[in-house]
Formats: structure tokens, sequence, C-alpha cells
């Protein structure tokens, strides 16, 4: 998945902030928000911290996304729940999906983050896409409607999330 397909989709949603903690898988994207002078970049030291600022600028009358690994994901709990999901706030969540290439039947398990995943998303009503490929780049959009629809937070996979 490039970037610069992401890049270009939250532009047209009107993002204007994206807030994450960047890690190895999602690299080159975020090397690209930073140069992105429409986008400003609020880096936080916890998962969960991403989902309380990310409310507070939403309230405060900005666009944010938050951008995110599976991992950090399960990281958030109570932050999550207390915040953007109680507080009904269609806030999107991209998520690197850590783990999912392993998920080959009957073979052993290493990683064993993406086992949890969609099924911690289904348990907390969060709807959510599987972005494969470039050609996937309009699920963000598609991400943001439902979120907007529904008023609650809605998530993007990113599958291949070494973007």
């Amino acid at each position: 998945m490039q970037a610069s397909l992401i890049i270009d989709e939250l532009k047209k949603q009107g993002i204007t902030h994206v807030v994450g903690l960047p890690d190895n898988g999602a690299r080159s994207l975020f090397e690209q928000i930073w140069e992105e002078e429409t986008l400003q970049f609020v880096g936080v030291t916890r998962e969960g911290e991403a989902f309380a600022v990310a409310s507070g600028l939403y309230l405060g009358g900005a666009s944010p996304v938050v951008i995110i690994q599976n991992t950090g994901f399960f990281e958030t709990g109570d932050a999550f729940r207390g915040t953007c999901y109680n507080m009904a706030l269609p806030i999107v969540m991209l998520m690197g999906y850590r783990g999912y290439q392993t998920m080959v039947p009957d073979a052993p398990r290493v990683d064993t983050a993406a086992t949890f995943l969609e099924p911690t998303l289904k348990a907390w009503d969060i709807p959510y896409s599987l972005m494969h490929e470039d050609e996937d780049a309009h699920l963000i959009e598609d991400a943001f409607v439902a979120a907007r629809e529904r008023s609650r937070p809605a998530a993007v996979l990113i599958v291949n999330h070494t973007v």
C-alpha cells in the first residue's frame, strides 16, 4: 500500500491532525505525513493517549485521524471506551494489522496479535475493512462515511502495513 495514496485520502476527508505512535511497519507513512504541510502530526507516548487527544481535537473543531498498530489498539482499552466510543465521536482509526500474514490455517502462531484483532473490533461494535492493496484506498473514505453515519469510531486495517 502506497503511503501517498493514504495521505491523499486523508486530505480528501479534510483531516487536519494525525494522532499516533509511529512504528516500524508504518515508517514510510509517518515520514510522508511529517513532510505534508496540510497535516499536523501529534505524537503520543502510548496508544491510549491517541484517543483522548483525538477526541479533544474533534471537540475543539479539528478533524483528526488516529494511526496505530493493532497491538497498540489492545493497549488502549479503557481510554478508547471512555473517550471517543462513549462520547459517540466519529473518529477513524487506520491500524496496521500486525501478524495478518501468520494467520495460516493449522500453522502454529508465533505472533498472536492478529488472532485477537477482528474479534475485539466486533465485540466493541466497531465497523472495519481490510485494506490489502492500492486499489483499496477508497476504504478510507468508506470508514469516514460509516463513522459519521453512526457517530461512532470506525477502522481501516492496513494488511500490508509496511507503507
